[in-house]
């Protein structure tokens, strides 16, 4: 009983030396502890406390409501690896993904050289096809050039969140099928405008046409008398004639993407998706 007792308190010792040394443990360590790997990794120290706390929140609830792992991890080097092999690396190495597929989808930021890349896995590969991870980015990247990395991170799961939906109604979002925006209230009020513009121009059209009571004729005849003149001989005289051409469109040399997702093996010999850029 005394040596139990010994070796509880030799445990409660290591603990209190390690918060005083290391500092108050993260959200992170603690889930690793727990066997459940955290959804943020946060190693470039982007994020507040807070921040880092709500985010993890966000993720954890998406990835276990979808069944799919959303993940953001942050580092401050690639470690001589491509941002490619590293997120794809750091996915498989640390567990993430639901079932057999290792369902999921991982988004690296490296600050080193200002790299980013999302790495996705199983049903990700579905959801997250080479157009819509290009529409994706287009949508965090200003954010994540600011330094508004919180703000980034945000649209990062809650697109995802919105991805992951779609592609389980058997359509994902893809080539000839983007998410569509809803107006913001600038451009609805350019459109009501617009809309007002047209309308009163077709209406005072209108009034217009009504207040004409002598109409314009194509041909001299109509202004004659025909009792009064008349003609001894006609002729049609051919002045020219008006030749529009119009140039034929050439043909693209861009093929047209066949829409879907381009797959390669990692090292661990598992299958991948994925896309990378610079912020």
């Amino acid at each position: 009983m005394m040596k139990n007792r010994n070796k509880i308190g030799k445990g409660l010792w290591a603990l209190l030396l390690c918060i005083t040394f290391f500092g108050v443990i993260s959200p992170a360590v603690l889930a690793d502890a727990a066997g459940n790997q955290a959804r943020i990794v946060d190693r470039a120290d982007l994020l507040s406390d807070s921040e880092e706390a709500d985010l993890s929140d966000k993720l954890d609830e998406i990835s276990e409501r979808q069944q799919v792992d959303v993940v953001v991890v942050t580092v401050p080097s690639l470690e001589g690896a491509t941002a490619e092999e590293y997120a794809d690396d750091f996915y498989d190495n640390n567990g993430y993904g639901f079932g057999a597929e290792k369902d999921g989808v991982l988004f690296l930021i490296s600050m080193e050289e200002r790299d980013w890349h999302i790495s996705t896995s199983g049903f990700g590969i579905t959801a997250f096809t080479d157009a819509g991870m290009e529409y994706l980015s287009e949508k965090f990247l200003p954010d994540l050039s600011n330094g508004a990395y919180a703000a980034a991170f945000e649209i990062f799961a809650v697109r995802c969140d919105d991805y992951i939906t779609q592609a389980k109604l058997g359509t994902p979002y893809d080539v000839d099928n983007v998410p569509v925006e809803p107006f913001s209230p600038f451009g609805a009020l350019v459109i009501a405008v617009v809309i007002g513009f047209v309308t009163a121009l077709i209406v005072t059209g209108i009034m217009r046409l009504g207040l004409h009571s002598v109409y314009s004729q194509l041909k001299a005849d109509s202004y004659m008398k025909r009792d009064t003149l008349r003609l001894t001989k006609e002729y049609e005289l051919f002045l020219y004639k008006k030749v529009s051409r119009t140039e034929k469109p050439k043909e693209s040399s861009q093929p047209k993407s066949p829409g879907g997702s381009t797959t390669h093996v990692s090292s661990s010999g598992k299958t991948h998706g994925g896309k990378s850029g610079k912020f």
